[in-house]
């Protein structure tokens, strides 16, 4: 059976069906769309709209008449761009743009004050984008595979931010900004090509730190309380006093939607909530929705 296309300006058969749930959530994912439906963005009561893995080439101006929404996922599409249409969205709060081809974002993006989870992960950045500096309310970022080298020194004031994901980039030193972001709770820096890192230590709220498959001969320092992800972190682990943390889950799907479920992300009672087993951490991907 083929992917369901839709006209240009109407929407899916079925949405209305979706609609009376009295959820307000609308799931186009998986369809062939090159564009929104124009019909789509006259739902000003929606709040959840899922929109990947359709084709998607762009989005309308027009999508800033949805005031109400606060989970976008657009990921696994073709966007190159954004319309600053999309960062007049005050009630945003999860922004999905994984697997397309994004260069920048635009100025506007800190516009979105709301946003406390972003996924840009898989796309083409070669610079950290200033406009996230402004967005102090995040606390999720991914950004792993994309063509990072180095971050800027402004990043601390991100101070709401618990979870940075920086894997499958082009880091060839520690960046020294990250010493100055004591409230991080994961740091994921998998896949780089890193030669060796400074005294941890200086990151006090960090509970788990990823390193793998950099060319580095040992662990880092850092406080007993880390879970380490790397080389010679197992034998590191052994050594301590105290007993090895447990890791927190590795990837948690978008079942974390709702306020009340930020604090499911570290410790037991995620993994319980996910699923998962407990044991090695191959690789810390972006989980959305960090307590604090």
């Amino acid at each position: 059976m083929g992917i369901a296309e839709s006209t240009p300006d109407e929407l899916p058969s079925d949405a209305e069906e979706q609609l009376r749930s009295g959820e307000q959530q609308l799931e186009l994912s998986g369809r062939r769309l090159r564009r929104l439906p124009g019909a789509v963005c006259a739902l000003s009561r929606l709040q959840k709209l899922y929109v990947s893995g359709t084709g998607l080439r762009e989005l309308p101006e027009e999508i800033e008449e949805l005031r109400e929404l606060r989970i976008l996922a657009l990921d696994s599409n073709k966007l190159e761009r954004l319309p600053d249409g999309l960062c007049r969205l005050p009630r945003l709060t999860r922004l999905y743009l994984g697997g397309n081809r994004l260069l920048a974002l635009p100025a506007d993006f800190a516009q979105l004050q709301s946003l406390r989870c972003l996924w840009i992960e898989g796309n083409f950045l070669r610079r950290f984008p200033r406009p996230l500096l402004r967005l102090v309310a995040l606390q999720s970022l991914q950004m792993g595979d994309n063509r990072l080298r180095a971050l800027p020194a402004e990043l601390p004031r991100m101070t709401g931010l618990r979870g940075l994901w920086l894997y499958g980039n082009r880091f060839e030193e520690f960046p020294p900004a990250l010493l100055r972001m004591g409230r991080l709770h994961i740091l994921d820096l998998d896949r780089n090509r890193l030669g060796g890192f400074p005294d941890l230590h200086p990151l006090r709220a960090l509970r788990v730190f990823s390193y793998d498959h950099n060319p580095v001969t040992g662990p880092p320092r850092v406080a007993d309380t880390v879970f380490l992800v790397g080389e010679g972190a197992v034998e590191r682990m052994a050594e301590r006093d105290e007993p090895t943390p447990r890791p927190p889950p590795r990837r948690p799907a978008r079942a974390f939607e709702d306020e009340e479920e930020e604090d499911l992300l570290i410790g037991s009672s995620g993994s319980r909530a996910l699923g998962l087993p407990g044991g090695s951490l191959p690789a810390l991907e972006a989980a959305p929705g960090l307590g604090t």
